[in-house]
């Protein structure tokens, strides 16, 4: 309701002046006071609203900020899709921010698809913090996924994913995010075939694949249920077995990192050669060595091979184990057992984390350049690195019997790699969805 305005009259003014309808000096009087008043009426009605948008949640001795305001809301829903067309802003750095109003972005329980090892309220975990935390890039926002859009982009294509089971973490992640938009059963279906897996949506003829390679090149360890991860062997000149599956792709999603951690004193082996031609030859390399051998095989073949004007190649980048708690002033027997918040220091990196990997990969792929095949590193490190809540531990399904020594102490078969769902993948979906919508 405006509120109605009587100017006040000074002692000793003529009436004549008050008298007068139309004269100049009321008019004027009258505008002044009437601005004074919407001004006024503006600013406590924004202050108002400043008011509303932002509340704090406190966890012991941090907070997160949380948005709640429905001005701030529609106003990324409005212009969070168009923001990040530009490739000004960096994803990658950033802060999580607790938020229980848009998160998590499907229910786990609900998605038909997840794999019981990454199934982790369902397996028994209560504290479901960790499927409440948003990512927040300094300075700009992620654009806001639509499932919808995305299969629409998708529409008669291929997307594989091409890796190990972290990259399967993140495949399984992206059909959550995709299914609940598909309710009719019948327009969805998983499809399961040796070392490919297949996501359909029928309506949209669109597959979502994922394809076990977890060392790029052909390996003792392609079988994705029977492999050996302590005792490696690359086939320095062969990948074709593996290229012919991805081959025909429109998007492709390689991931390799897990696989080449060094552990303890371990090296690898190379294979040259082949048993059938008994020029055969075995040689003895560092791990970091093996990653370098096989991304130069790999960037090989693309060259050789892709199309540019049809397919988008994507490379994750390190996904970051929490195996040693000392790192974040923990005690290294608990892993990541029993951690329900992330690590809050801003620009931390855990040492064992190892960040140059992406930079070598980086290095190897940048030679596709001057042939117009682009490989846009997904760098998710640094967000993986702070989330040490956000592992199964032990809410997973056990695929071996758990021994009464392993049962008395729960950290030491704590999963502390691969990330419970929703969670962790779903942003590095985010960032692969920004790629393909608007970069």
């Amino acid at each position: 309701m405006k509120p109605e305005v009587t100017p006040k009259v000074p002692a000793g003014t003529k009436m004549m002046a008050l008298q007068s309808p139309v004269g100049l000096r009321s008019v004027v009087s009258y505008l002044v006071v009437f601005f004074i008043v919407a001004s006024s009426i503006t600013f406590l009605f924004n202050r108002g609203q400043e008011a509303q948008v932002r509340m704090v949640v406190e966890h012991g001795h941090q907070e997160a900020q949380v948005n709640v305001a429905a001005a701030e809301h529609q106003q990324q829903q409005w212009g969070a899709d168009l923001q990040e067309s530009s490739d000004e802003c960096n994803w990658s750095t950033g802060r999580w921010v607790y938020d229980n109003v848009s998160r998590p972005l499907y229910s786990g329980l609900e998605c038909a698809f997840i794999f019981p090892e990454v199934a982790c309220d369902k397996y028994g975990r209560k504290d479901v913090m960790y499927q409440h935390w948003k990512w927040q890039p300094h300075g700009c926002d992620l654009p806001r996924f639509n499932a919808t859009k995305l299969l629409e982009k998708l529409r008669n294509k291929r997307l594989v994913f091409v890796g190990d089971s972290v990259n399967r973490n993140q495949w399984v992640s992206l059909v959550c995010m995709v299914e609940a938009s598909i309710p009719d059963v019948r327009l969805k279906a998983r499809i399961f075939n040796d070392s490919l897996i297949s996501f359909k949506a029928f309506e949209y003829n669109a597959t979502i694949d994922f394809y076990w390679s977890p060392l790029l090149v052909e390996s003792n360890s392609d079988n994705p249920i029977i492999h050996r991860v302590t005792y490696r062997i690359i086939r320095a000149d062969r990948i074709e077995k593996h290229a012919s599956v991805w081959r025909d792709a429109d998007i492709i999603v390689f991931n390799s990192y897990v696989w080449w951690r060094k552990q303890k004193n371990e090296t690898m082996k190379v294979m040259y050669g082949s048993f059938e031609d008994g020029d055969e030859r075995l040689d003895e390399v560092e791990m970091i060595d093996g990653f370098e051998i096989a991304l130069k095989k790999l960037t090989e073949w693309l060259g050789e091979n892709i199309d540019k004007n049809k397919t988008r190649i994507f490379f994750a980048g390190s996904s970051p184990a929490h195996v040693w708690a000392s790192n974040w002033g923990g005690e290294d027997k608990n892993k990541c057992l029993n951690e329900t918040e992330p690590i809050y220091k801003a620009g931390y990196k855990a040492p064992t984390t190892d960040y140059s990997m992406m930079a070598k990969a980086k290095s190897h792929f940048a030679t596709l350049e001057k042939k117009g095949i682009h490989v846009q590193i997904l760098n998710i490190t640094e967000l993986s690195d702070y989330r040490k809540d956000g592992h199964p531990m032990v809410y997973r399904r056990q695929f071996v019997p758990l021994t009464k020594e392993q049962i008395a102490n729960p950290a030491s078969y704590a999963d502390c790699t691969h990330w419970c769902l929703p969670g962790v993948p779903d942003v590095w979906n985010e960032f692969l969805y920004g790629y393909l919508m608007y970069r």
